[in-house]
């Protein structure tokens, strides 16, 4: 199938849609009914991802409810740490934990048999394409390295990831070989999912946001950067987006140097400097999540100011972050309902 008949792949491609293409982050989650009778039946967070009955099933709830634009395949960006062997669990009101690593575990991590591991996620992702209307974009993703060694580091997640900018600092050799381990791996895994039938990926940098400008080149940049150009070197049709939350100024450069094909936005960007990427290709973004939790005129607001700035360009509608469990799954067809009455 072509982009002719998937919007999303249009804009990403560099053509503007008007009204434009819409899905959200997180958009098979816990805001849902259905999502959450899934997910109790399935036992743990990883049984879910692993499971593709299930995988499956959470991924097409929300495509069934709102007919987004875009299905995102159902997993986490903790899956490639749980390939390689550290124990990764999810602790109901804790979050993702696993055996923090050190300079010898980094030393002693191999690549191998990573992609036979996740071999559940890729017949998810061929399940996926199959059922998925054929005008609906399917997309894959991986969490970047930099966000990704954050949580094998600490084995959890911190508020400012200072285990692991201290380990960066201390131990600056171990911390660049897990980048490059990392970026290699996740790229494989994009590429599988690509064979597999998505449409393109998404590269997750969640904690981008909390590097300073030399290590922000170091190490969400130069991994990044990596990562696309293994995809590209495989499969020179690939879409690409990256989302570096948190970047703000620095996304100019980190749209330069990764080429991806769209660049995400939070919901921080301010739409001044939002329409002066947009200059350069894709933008994707930048609802504040909580506006759909708020829901009303307020919603409607934040809605209306970014179709006005970044509605005559190339866009891809979405949230700054993922959708919170606190929205209202009325607000979210209020949501779209208003992206797709607007006339750009």
């Amino acid at each position: 199938m072509t982009g002719a008949y998937r919007k999303i792949i249009q804009v990403l491609e560099g053509k503007t849609v008007s009204p434009p293409p819409i899905w959200l982050m997180r958009q098979a989650g816990r805001y849902l009914p259905e999502y959450r009778e899934t997910r109790a039946a399935a036992g743990s967070f990883l049984d879910l991802c692993y499971t593709p009955d299930l995988a499956v099933e959470v991924s097409l709830q929300p495509i069934r409810r709102y007919g987004f634009d875009a299905a995102i395949l159902f997993s986490d960006i903790l899956v490639i740490p749980d390939a390689l062997h550290r124990n990764v669990r999810f602790v109901q009101g804790e979050g993702p934990q696993m055996n923090p690593i050190d300079v010898a575990g980094i030393q002693a991590l191999k690549g191998e048999g990573v992609l036979a591991h996740l071999a559940p996620v890729m017949e998810t992702v061929r399940r996926l394409r199959r059922e998925l209307p054929q005008e609906t974009t399917l997309l894959g993703f991986c969490g970047a390295p930099w966000t990704v060694a954050t949580y094998m580091i600490a084995g959890h997640g911190t508020p400012d990831q200072a285990p692991a900018r201290l380990f960066a600092y201390r131990h600056p050799e171990a911390f660049e070989r897990l980048l490059s381990l990392l970026a290699e791996i996740s790229a494989e895994y994009l590429i599988a999912q690509i064979d597999a039938g998505a449409d393109a990926v998404q590269i997750f940098d969640s904690w981008a946001g909390v590097l300073g400008e030399k290590e922000f080149e170091a190490y969400a940049v130069k991994p990044v950067t990596r990562m696309i150009e293994i995809v590209r070197s495989a499969r020179p049709q690939a879409k690409i987006i990256a989302f570096a939350k948190g970047a703000g100024l620095n996304l100019k450069f980190y749209r330069q140097k990764t080429k991806a094909d769209a660049i995400g936005l939070d919901w921080s960007v301010p739409l001044s400097f939002a329409v002066e990427l947009q200059k350069d290709g894709p933008v994707q973004g930048n609802l504040d999540p909580m506006r759909v939790v708020a829901g009303g005129r307020s919603l409607e607001e934040g809605i209306d100011a970014i179709l006005d700035i970044l509605g005559q360009g190339p866009l891809i509608f979405n949230l700054g972050h993922g959708i919170t469990p606190e929205a209202n799954p009325d607000h979210v067809r209020q949501l779209i309902e208003r992206v797709r009455g607007a006339s750009t």
